[in-house]
């Protein structure tokens, strides 16, 4: 029996891994179930799956747990602390889906574990990519990508020797702007945003889809992921959202991954690797889905990519300023306080503005994560000015 803990069980991430261990109970010992804010549901899923240890980031909610949790076994913690602590306990497998820089720190103590961490949480190879590297070759963990992009690639490279790649494909659905033109998305409201023509998803990556920030931090997750260079990894916009990753070979052989666009299928796959398990997911029909479209990405319209390939570049500070700007830029569109493309606009100013920086730490990348977010909060119109970002 293999035992696993998840990280941001509350989450949607969370949740469908939750119910892929409620589909094999038989073959999984949950120990730990962090959670953010939702303690009803934290509660219920750790009586249900009878994990040993159940913790909460919220400090002032330990109480409720604890009288959720009363007569059940189920210990209870509270707070950022104890949810590292949880990270730390010894599992065979642990599903890091704390979303943010927040999850940094928890998602570094469960590699130091040394054994599977299945990675839903961009941060921590986008922002800290070289202190996790590290950490995961001197604890021999190892990390199974749960992103669809990345883990169709996995899946496409499987035990293949990485010199017999020339290049990856990650894949991207378009979003809801993937015809409009500049002046349209110049106007855009972030109810037009958030309507994903194929994904759901909460609200924070939906934006980042629909501007393709969420493609561009892929891109330098699968650099480090896969130790490729930025121009071995390509992006193609395919609104079908059936091929999620492709992998091209030395010899001219393409292999890609395909599923019903359901997160339980990457999921499931890092879960019972390196075997296989059965889900209630959807099965793909090809029939049905009859044709299958790919395109370029419009560099112009979509100047997200180009700001991730440069940070990618840069190294050092620079994708983890990128990931910190564009999550204050989100929030402010979202707030009504910025248009759609002053996102982009205010990400790349905030580059500029802080520069190359060393970021050989954790705590030096959290430095620059908060100073990222300082200098995008320094540019952003007061509340209800109906300016523009400064």
């Amino acid at each position: 029996m293999k035992t696993v803990s998840i990280l941001g069980s509350t989450g949607s991430i969370g949740c469908s891994t939750i119910d892929l261990l409620g589909q094999a109970a038989d073959r999984y010992q949950v120990d730990a179930l962090v959670g953010g804010r939702n303690v009803e549901r934290l509660a219920s899923q750790a009586v249900a799956l009878r994990a040993r240890h159940a913790v909460i980031a919220e400090d002032g909610m330990l109480d409720e747990l604890r009288d959720r949790l009363a007569g059940t076994g189920v210990t209870a913690a509270a707070g950022m602390a104890a949810v590292t602590e949880a990270a730390a306990r010894p599992v065979d497998w642990t599903m890091s889906a704390i979303t943010g820089a927040v999850g940094l720190a928890p998602t570094l103590a469960a590699i130091r574990n040394g054994g599977a961490v299945a990675l839903a949480n961009k941060e921590a190879l986008v922002c800290a990519g070289d202190v996790m590297l590290r950490a995961v070759r001197d604890a021999g963990a190892t990390l199974l990508p749960v992103d669809s992009e990345h883990n169709a690639v996995f899946q496409a490279m499987a035990d293949r020797q990485h010199e017999e790649v020339d290049s990856i494909v990650l894949t991207a659905s378009g979003g809801p702007f993937r015809r409009s033109t500049l002046e349209e998305m110049e106007q855009a409201s972030p109810e037009a945003a958030l309507r994903h023509p194929v994904w759901s998803m909460g609200a924070k990556i939906t934006i980042d889809s629909a501007s393709m920030f969420n493609k561009g931090l892929e891109i330098i997750e699968a650099a480090r992921l896969f130790g490729l260079a930025e121009d071995r990894i390509q992006v193609l916009v395919h609104p079908q959202s059936v091929v999620h990753g492709m992998v091209q070979y030395s010899d001219g052989s393409v292999l890609a991954q395909l599923g019903a666009p359901d997160m339980r299928v990457p999921i499931a796959h890092a879960l019972a690797w390196p075997r296989r398990m059965r889900t209630n997911a959807p099965r793909l029909d090809l029939a049905q889905v009859a044709r299958l479209e790919f395109e370029a990405p419009d560099p112009v319209r979509f100047p997200a990519l180009r700001l991730a390939r440069e940070a990618l570049r840069s190294g050092g500070a620079a994708p983890a300023v990128l990931s910190a700007a564009n999550e204050i830029a989100v929030a402010a569109f979202l707030e009504r306080r910025i248009g759609f493309l002053d996102i982009a606009r205010l990400v790349e100013r905030v580059i500029r503005e802080i520069g190359v920086q060393d970021a050989e730490t954790l705590e030096s990348v959290l430095h620059w994560d908060m100073e990222a977010r300082r200098v995008a909060r320094a540019h952003l119109p007061t509340p209800g000015s109906g300016s523009r970002a400064a």
